[in-house]
């Protein structure tokens, strides 16, 4: 592997890292606020951070997206996943309901066909019914315990598997910054929208009070590792490419493990793990049979 490949993913690991400590820092706020009014004042103080970054940068004319309905779609599917994730791990040990949501490359490769018009390829029958069991694992104890919630984490690799297809619907239509601005700024809308009606449902869980000034910057603190993580990561791609970096986003799950362990005393059984390792194992196979994907040699 050459120096410069080397130095890309090792900055993609480190972005990957850095979204599972962000993740833990959300899962902190357990039970002290609605788990979507804090992704929507997660994603309110990134979208302005962003916004003032992209004017500084590209002026008036970076916020003139080409496709503005197209750029709402990804902010829908961004708000969705958060929703759902970060429901789930207010709920979920972190490294349970990070290990389902890696089922999220297998749902690209099944809905690459009928949304985008692309072939799946005979991979993605082989892997689905694996990490199908990988799941049905890590869910036998929960699904019994906590009922349909333990499913968030499927609905949020649902919508992020959406997203990326809308990312991949959407790419060349702007630099980088502009496409993390647009998705964030068309999710913030959405997320305050779903805070308001989680309020006036009446849901314990969800309802929204003034926050502790310590929610408030815990938000703040996920809003810029996300971000951080989100440019770290654009940044190894941009060295190494995305069919060498795309394996290190499994480092979230060891990260996602130890920090449970360390900070909530969350120590997955025997059976999650199995089901962990199925899932990651379809995930690096699916990405090992991609086209114009190869290993990494030293």
């Amino acid at each position: 592997m050459q120096t410069d490949e080397r130095r890309g993913l090792m900055l993609a690991i480190c972005g990957f890292a850095l979204l599972s400590v962000g993740d833990a820092v959300v899962k902190t706020m357990a039970g002290a606020w609605s788990p979507v009014a804090v992704a929507a004042l997660r994603f309110s103080i990134g979208a302005a951070g962003l916004c003032i970054l992209l004017y500084r940068r590209e002026g008036p004319a970076g916020f003139r997206p080409r496709n503005p309905l197209l750029q709402l779609a990804r902010g829908f599917c961004v708000a969705g996943a958060t929703i759902c994730f970060f429901s789930a791990i207010f709920v979920l040990p972190l490294a349970t309901a990070m290990a389902l949501t890696f089922v999220a490359p297998i749902f690209v490769a099944l809905l690459s066909g009928p949304l985008l018009g692309e072939k799946v390829r005979p991979a993605v029958w082989l892997v689905s019914p694996a990490a199908l069991i990988g799941v049905v694992l890590i869910l036998r104890p929960n699904l019994t315990t906590l009922g349909p919630v333990a499913l968030l984490p499927l609905g949020s690799a649902l919508f992020f598997a959406l997203m990326v297809l809308a990312n991949r619907a959407s790419a060349g239509q702007g630099s980088a910054l502009s496409m993390q601005a647009f998705i964030a700024l068309g999710a913030t809308p959405f997320l305050v929208a779903a805070a308001a009606i989680g309020h006036v449902s009446g849901a314990p869980m969800l309802a929204v009070g003034t926050p502790d000034w310590t929610v408030a910057a815990r938000c703040a603190i996920v809003a810029v590792t996300a971000s951080s993580a989100h440019w770290l990561v654009y940044l190894g791609t941009e060295r190494a490419g995305a069919a060498t970096i795309a394996p290190s986003t499994y480092v979230q799950m060891v990260v996602a493990t130890v920090l449970g362990y360390l900070l909530f005393s969350d120590v997955p059984d025997a059976l999650t793990l199995a089901g962990a390792a199925i899932i990651i194992g379809a995930g690096l196979v699916l990405w090992w049979r991609t086209p114009g994907s190869a290993p990494i040699d030293d």
